[in-house]
């Protein structure tokens, strides 16, 4: 499960040492984070790593598969809430991606401010098209705030996979570095941002991605039942 540390000003999320998928209850630690970390006084930033082969693995598709359909609803609606809290976090976030960030792992990396990645291992790839599973219209939207639409439409519809000096040409990544880089990377990236977290950056966030944001809120939306996928 994951786990927080803190180091000087900086949050130091762990996602686990797993696959990391979205199961209901790793979601609901991850939020609660987020919560913590947005309501803390002081300057601070948000840094989110994990430990081992993955940094996430996407949503849990077995679990999801057995459950009924408000279940299936209740679920996609809790993942649209997680990208949207992060995206909108009034601190600044750094994702340390030291390893395989796929599906709606890579939408996260995505909803934080910044990307470090590892330079020799790990792919970031949105293999929906391969699965035969759309993409939300929420996931889409913030996608597309996030990404150049070169890259966004490369990405999504041809399902490849992007190594970390690919992903920065790509400018799907900010940084690619050594593996024992990634995190100090990211820490120091995060630590020199820290004094710029408050209510003002949480506006900023909330206005420019205002569409993306309504998208990933919107629990009316077609699009989150099973027979739609």
């Amino acid at each position: 499960m994951p786990s927080v540390t803190r180091t000087g000003d900086v949050f130091v999320l762990d996602l686990g040492d797993g696959e990391n998928r979205f199961t209901p209850d790793w979601m609901t630690v991850v939020s609660g984070v987020l919560e913590d970390v947005a309501h803390t006084e002081g300057p601070r930033a948000l840094v989110t790593t994990a430990t081992g082969k993955f940094w996430s693995n996407g949503l849990d598709l077995e679990w999801l598969n057995e459950q009924g359909e408000q279940q299936f609803a209740d679920y996609v609606i809790a993942a649209h809430e997680l990208f949207a809290k992060l995206l909108e976090l009034p601190v600044p976030t750094v994702a340390a991606v030291q390893g395989h960030a796929f599906a709606a792992g890579g939408m996260l990396t995505l909803a934080h401010d910044f990307r470090v990645m590892r330079a020799d291992r790990g792919f970031f790839c949105l293999p929906e098209v391969d699965l035969g599973i759309p993409f939300t219209g929420g996931m889409t939207a913030l996608i597309l705030g996030r990404l150049a639409p070169r890259t966004a439409h490369e990405a999504m519809t041809t399902g490849r996979r992007y190594g970390g000096t690919d992903a920065l040409a790509a400018g799907i990544v900010d940084l690619a570095v050594a593996e024992d880089q990634v995190l100090p990377a990211a820490v120091k990236q995060a630590s020199d941002l820290a004094g710029k977290a408050g209510p003002t950056l949480g506006l900023i966030k909330q206005r420019m991605y205002a569409p993306a944001l309504a998208r990933l809120r919107d629990t009316e939306s077609d699009d989150l039942t099973r027979h739609s996928r």
